[in-house]
């Protein structure tokens, strides 16, 4: 296994710069296999998918795809795939940020009864009361 940080995925799902995003290809689509995955952990998950919004200004139902695409992905490994895709839904749904969900979500698999919060926008996902 090998590990992916979010610059590699990132340059992987844009290909905006033209040799750091061949790299990346080459790593993704020829290195890794089912047998040698691609490790993206839920910290370069959160990252990828806030600098998708943030510098790329990538719309919801496209950050939702861009991380559907990776979990489908037979040669990357996304632990906790499940929270994660419980996320895209939220996201693709309008109802919170994927951050906010993946957190909700996780604390429901730890077996928490809530997460409390400040957040009002939170919220808006279940797994979170007002503290």
């Amino acid at each position: 296994m090998i590990g992916l940080d979010t610059n590699v995925i990132v340059r992987y799902l844009t290909q905006d710069d033209q040799v750091q995003s061949r790299k990346a290809a080459e790593i993704i689509e020829q290195r890794l296999t089912a047998d040698r995955p691609g490790f993206v952990s839920i910290v370069a998950m959160i990252e990828t998918v806030w600098v998708l919004d943030r510098a790329y200004d990538l719309t919801p139902q496209e950050i939702a795809t861009a991380v559907e695409r990776m979990l489908q992905t037979e040669v990357l490994l996304v632990p906790n795939e499940q929270e994660v895709y419980t996320a895209v839904i939220a996201l693709r749904e309008g109802r919170g940020s994927f951050a906010d969900a993946l957190i909700a979500a996780l604390g429901i698999r730890a077996g928490c009864k809530h997460t409390l919060t400040f957040d009002h926008k939170a919220l808006r996902l279940s797994g979170f009361e007002l503290a």
